[in-house]
């Protein structure tokens, strides 16, 4: 290589490493042709200065300008000449960005763009860079600062990009589409289909997008629809390049020989006005590149990989006498650019050098260039005179020298008083937060002020800091409404704060001191939480849902009947409903509804709450009529709801569904009358503003009995004419489900002005009996809830806001009208307990729940349930009988006073959601829950994947007489991919934060028998099917490969997490002891929770669950692993290169029956001690590492296993 004459500023060569490059002529070339030719035999030094005066630039003829070094040894990638100044990019193939400026190419800023992936194009905007790798978007100002870094998905080849205007931007690659991304949303907008192996090179005009293909195909494509209106099959090998002028299009590429691909010199030119091809262009270099370049005719430059260039019209013949010669330093050009005003071509070379060509001595690259912002050297001006007497004039510009004297602004203390400026006080929020460490407090930045600024009043009477007091506590800014202030700590919105050991030192006693379940709300779309306790907690839906078992993979019934199994075994410890909200997002309906909301709309409250839930009220009503009116219950699961339901009816319908007749009225006389049933009713508000007392009775039967005129469909006129239509009530639910509807400030004021009016009728009834302050403590709240509790008079708090009432009555008429008004403690004691049920058609409904929403713009808002949880439900969870109102928050349970249920302040809770039951309605059902889960789901099962064989069967199921019994062991294993990344951040002092915890699903679940003469041989060996897009499959720790999971495609015996949900769940009913290491995380990622250590709420018996991990394990020390323990006692070296569920099941059996033999069944707890002693000191000399297998043994080596080959 020629590096004499290299700028040493650049980098340290020896001089004269090779001799001068001679011009390599191809072989192809006559000689004779060349004879007007002028070549330098002595090659061109590479300097980053002007050429020399010898060199004699012609105008209008390319001559090489400049030769400089990008990166040394470093292939370029890419070059660009700046649209927008005068400045040259080049991009490496190590990732690295580099530009020159102006023609003399000094260098103006360097900078690395990607760490691993070569830079495949650059495009230069009016604010930055646009640089593209291999999956990575990224736009940079020119000084190097990163502006977005948009990450595309890892599977993603991507080779070029288009910008179609200035917001819109084209990426295509190695794949079959292309993706539109928005600039300043910085968002994917559109994928556009294309066909494989994708799309390499994009040009466009004013009339066309056109994508040229690796298989040597160009396409044309329309710039609104993207849809193909023209195809060129150019060659038949590969595309190299082509560009686009006027009305022709030019292409090189390669063609197919016998010995494979080679490079075709023909270039391909098309009319694109005729849409064919013309007298192919022979020319007489190998072409890789070629481009436009439109002077004072539409000439072709084409360049070779070999340094060669030829000058030639598209439409004419090809002049060897328009050759010239770049001389690379290294052996290849790798790309080539020419200017936009196209006085100057650029080429980049092997080496990582770059050669500048012009058509004359002082070239510009654009024809319009801006300037180019410098960073400016630091010059010290000096001091303009200063006129110190002038008043206006800072006596800080004064320069004051340097002494010791006493100035004369020091007053003696005798003489002055110090004044500092008074401290604002720390804000209330930053207090309640705050976590110490030491000496120092640590709390999460409010976002109150503004960023290290502190505002002063000079003024003492002005002074912001003396309303501090006059504000209550709050959970939001000091500069949001004042409204919401007023929100009380127990509605605000809860979260997790995880630490390093996940949930485990979490206090939910904090916030639970009952024995009922909260939910967790980390789960994508938990905003339903209240409304699934709300479902748990009416009685015949909960007993109703846990006797339902259906056949159907992504049943919501059966899933709620899972998770209301989950909440009763609890004992106050939150659950998670992770496996229904995972079919809940299957649902197409719930989808099409938009049900379904994004994690940044559901971390931002982007989506509006309350409408949401009140669609999801009537979606899930729906669901589980149409899941419960299912008739064929599969031979597996027969014996499922027995107890409920009847043949062609469904028990939600009975509980729910109120029949009605609609009748339309047509002007000429004709009605029609039409039989529907509903599941709800929503709210219809009259359109009064002036202040009409209306009770909630009223609006409510206005809302059922519907009358509007409306235009409708008359038969006997036959056209559209107005009627008047009426709904009529054939039956009343007996569970009656009201949403209220409250969308906008209209129904909102409504409920306050009622609730106002309310509230002064209830002052002037009791008159002077009214208590400013409550008359009971809510310690006192086992008496409040109860309906033969003594009446207390009201305070005048428990009365404001208060316009629902706590029972209304309905009667049936006999002209099929209905009466509905408001039913108090008053009328039951007036009319007798039993008097509503003694008249034929009356009815009185209590109300059971209230969903309501909590306004709050800092967090997007949360919704919370007030739930009257019944007599049963303590008499299970606490043994005794009562009633009681709880809040239902997440996680966050708390009980309440009655009134507070149906209180109502508009300005930060409002009512979404009212559940009224009939009195005494569990007495009309048959409560009794029988297990519907048999034997049978055990046995063999077809796997769903369609390529699996015989050869691939890693398990034998049971047989009849291998059933499990009570206390058998089975060793277990669970493997798991991951759905959502963790998202963290790092606190001031230098520690993470985790904000969410990646989500987790299961991907295998191994079960392998623990006795018997099969010991060690497994019976369960399922991988779960998912539908969900998997982030990582985590293949060193689970063994779980791409594909694995694919019902098309894998090889493995893949099931539903369904049907392997119900085999443990059996298992765990059943009664056997479980065996495993690490088993709490694997029961809580499959919705099987088990809590051990200081947790004692236990969804799996904690007597059913033997795990290693605690077994071995000495307290205050850190656990050990499954591989080291192995090691250790079993000399078995096991999980080398990927886990294996079956080899960590049966090691895990293995190391249950070493802790029997070396503890003597748990009867010398001492000897053991000193074992783990030993074992401790052990695995602190290794560093907990296990040494390097020599030859590597592992359970399957083990004579169990021979068995398994055996059967």
């Amino acid at each position: 290589m020629n590096f004499e004459g290299l700028d040493p500023g650049l980098a340290e060569y020896a001089p004269a490493m090779h001799s001068a490059l001679d011009p390599v002529l191809d072989a192809h070339l006559n000689p004779s042709l060349l004879q007007n030719v002028e070549l330098d035999p002595e090659g061109v030094a590479l300097e980053a200065l002007p050429v020399q005066e010898s060199v004699h630039i012609m105008e209008g003829v390319y001559s090489e300008l400049h030769s400089v070094v990008a990166e040394v040894g470093v292939p370029v990638s890419v070059s660009h000449f700046d649209l927008h100044e005068e400045m040259l990019w080049v991009g490496s193939h190590g990732g690295h960005a580099t530009s020159f400026f102006g023609p003399a190419l000094e260098r103006y800023s360097s900078f690395q763009v990607n760490g691993s992936d070569d830079i495949r194009q650059i495009q230069s905007l009016e604010n930055g860079i646009l640089f593209l790798t291999k999956n990575n978007l990224k736009y940079m100002a020119r000084g190097g600062l990163i502006i977005f870094d948009y990450l595309l998905d890892e599977n993603e080849d991507m080779h070029s990009l288009l910008l179609t205007d200035s917001s819109t931007l084209l990426v295509g690659g190695l794949q079959n589409h292309i993706i539109e991304i928005d600039l300043n949303t910085v968002q994917e907008t559109q994928k556009y289909a294309v066909e494989t192996p994708g799309v390499t090179i994009m040009r466009q005009t004013n009339r066309f997008f056109f994508c040229g293909h690796t298989s040597g195909k160009v396409s044309l494509r329309d710039l609104r629809t993207f849809k193909v209106e023209h195809e060129f099959d150019a060659f038949s090998g590969s595309l190299s390049d082509f560009d686009v002028h006027g009305n022709l299009l030019a292409a090189c590429g390669f063609s197919s020989r016998l010995t494979g691909l080679a490079c075709d010199r023909f270039l391909k030119v098309y009319d694109l006005r005729m849409m064919r091809a013309i007298t192919p262009l022979q020319v007489h270099v190998d072409p890789a590149f070629l481009r436009f370049i439109p002077t004072y005719t539409s000439r072709l430059a084409i360049i070779s990989q070999s340094g060669q260039c030829q000058f030639c019209e598209p439409t004419g013949l090809a002049n060897p006498a328009d050759i010239f010669h770049v001389n690379p330093v290294g052996p290849l050009l790798m790309t080539f650019d020419v200017s936009a005003s196209k006085q100057a071509l650029a080429f980049g070379d092997s080496e990582g050098c770059v050669h500048l060509w012009t058509d004359s001595p002082e070239p510009s690259f654009n024809p319009y260039s801006r300037e180019t912002e410098f960073a400016l050297p630091c010059l010290v001006d000096s001091l303009p005179p200063l006129d110190w007497s002038q008043d206006l004039l800072p006596l800080s510009l004064i320069p004051v020298p340097l002494t010791t004297d006493t100035l004369l602004s020091d007053w003696p203390a005798a003489n002055s008083a110090p004044a500092p400026r008074r401290a604002p006080p720390v804000d209330a929020e930053i207090l309640r937060t705050m976590k110490k460490v030491g000496f120092i407090g640590y709390a999460p930045n409010p976002r109150t002020r503004l960023r290290n600024q502190i505002p002063y009043r000079l003024k003492e009477s002005d002074s912001e800091f003396d309303s501090f007091s006059q504000v209550t506590e709050s959970p939001v800014g000091r500069e949001e409404e004042p409204h919401l202030h007023m929100v009380s700590k127990k509605y605000r919105k809860v979260t997790i704060k995880y630490s390093k050991l996940g949930l485990e030192d979490f206090d939910f006693k904090h916030y639970n001191k009952t024995l009922f379940a909260g939910l967790e709300p980390h789960i994508p779309n938990a905003y339903c939480n209240c409304m699934i306790q709300v479902l748990y907690f009416l009685e015949p839906v909960r007993c109703l849902i846990q006797n339902h078992l259906c056949q159907k993979e992504f049943c919501l019934a059966c899933e709620l009947g899972f998770l209301f199994h989950m909440l009763d075994l609890s004992r106050g410890d939150p659950c998670q409903g992770n496996n229904f909200l995972r079919a809940f997002r299957t649902i197409p309906e719930a989808s099409a509804l938009g049900l379904i909301l994004a994690d940044s709309d559901e971390a931002s409250g982007k989506g509006n709450l309350a409408r949401l839930i009140q669609r999801w009220n009537r979606f899930i009503l729906t669901q589980l009529h149409q899941d419960m009116q299912e008739l064929e219950i599969p031979q597996a699961y027969r014996g499922a709801g027995g107890s409920f339901c009847s043949s062609g009816d469904s028990v939600i319908g009975q509980l729910f569904s109120c029949e009605m007749e609609n009748c339309s009225l047509c002007r000429c006389g004709s009605e029609t009358v039409r039989a529907s049933s509903t599941l709800l009713f929503t709210l219809s508000y009259p359109d009064d503003k002036t202040g009409k007392n209306y009770d909630f009775a009223q609006v409510l039967k206005r809302s059922i009995c519907l009358d509007q005129n409306t235009q409708a469909w008359c038969d006997t006129c036959e056209k559209y004419q107005p009627t008047i239509q009426t709904r009529n009530i054939r039956h009343l639910p007996d569970i009656l489900v009201i949403n209220c509807e409250v969308n906008s400030s209209k129904e909102a004021d409504f409920w306050r002005m009622q609730a106002e009016v309310a509230f002064k009728m209830a002052v002037k009834k009791h008159g002077g009996e009214i208590s400013k302050n409550k008359e009971f403590a809510l310690a006192d709240w086992k008496e409040l809830g109860s309906p033969e509790g003594v009446l207390v008079c009201p305070s005048i708090e428990e009365l404001k806001n208060v316009w629902l009432p706590f029972s209304i009555r309905m009667k049936m008429t006999k002209n099929k009208g209905l009466d509905v008004c408001n039913w108090t403690d008053g009328d039951e004691m007036q009319w007798g307990p039993a008097r509503a049920e003694e008249e034929h058609g009356v009815y009185v409904y209590d109300l059971m729940a209230t969903v309501v929403h909590i306004l709050d713009s800092r967090t997007g808002g949360s919704l919370v349930a007030h739930i009257k949880v019944g007599e049963t439900y303590h008499q299970r969870k606490e043994g005794v009988t009562h009633q009681q109102w709880y809040l239902f928050n997440d996680f966050l349970i708390e009980p309440i006073d009655k009134h507070e249920a149906v209180q109502f302040d508009m300005n930060w809770k409002v009512p979404a959601i009212l559940y009224y039951v009939k009195r005494n309605l569990n007495s009309r059902y048959n409560l009794n829950i029988k297990n519907p889960i048999e034997a049978s789901v055990l046995l063999a099962e077809a796997s769903l994947a369609r390529k699996q064989r015989k050869t691939h069967t890693t398990f034998i199921p049971l047989m009849l007489n291998e059933m499990p019994q009570i206390g058998d062991l089975v060793g277990l294993d669970a493997e798991f991919v991951t759905l959502n990344e963790e998202e963290a951040e790092l606190r001031s002092d230098g520690t993470k934060s985790t904000i969410k915890p990646s989500q987790m699903s299961v991907a295998r679940i191994t079960c392998v028998r623990g006795q018997g003469p099969n010991e060690g041989i497994p019976f369960i060996d399922d991988y779960i099917s998912t539908q969900e897009q998997v982030v990582d499959y985590l293949t060193q720790y689970s063994g779980i490969k791409p594909g694995d999971l694919d019902a098309k495609i894998s090889s493995k015996h893949l099931t539903t997490l369904k049907s392997t949900y119900l085999k443990l769940r059996f298992l765990i009913d059943i009664g056997v002891k479980f065996v495993g290491h690490g088993l709490q995380k694997d029961f809580r990622v499959i919705n099987l929770m088990v809590w051990q250590g200081s947790f004692k709420s236990l969804l799996v018996p904690k007597d059913q669950v033997l795990d290693t991990v605690y077994l071995f394990h000495m307290p205050r020390k850190r656990m050990i692993s499954l591989r080291f323990l192995a090691w250790y006692f079993l000399d078995l070296k096991i999980q080398g290169e990927t886990h294996d569920s079956i080899e960590d099941a049966r090691t895990a059996l293995q190391l249950y029956r070493k802790y029997l033999e070396l503890s003597k069944n748990g009867t010398e707890p001492e000897s053991f001690h000193k074992v783990l002693k030993g074992l401790y000191e052990k695995g602190r000399k290794m560093d907990w590492k296990v040494p390097e297998p020599e030859g590597q043994t592992s359970p399957k080596n083990a004579a169990v296993f021979s068995s398994v080959l055996a059967l």
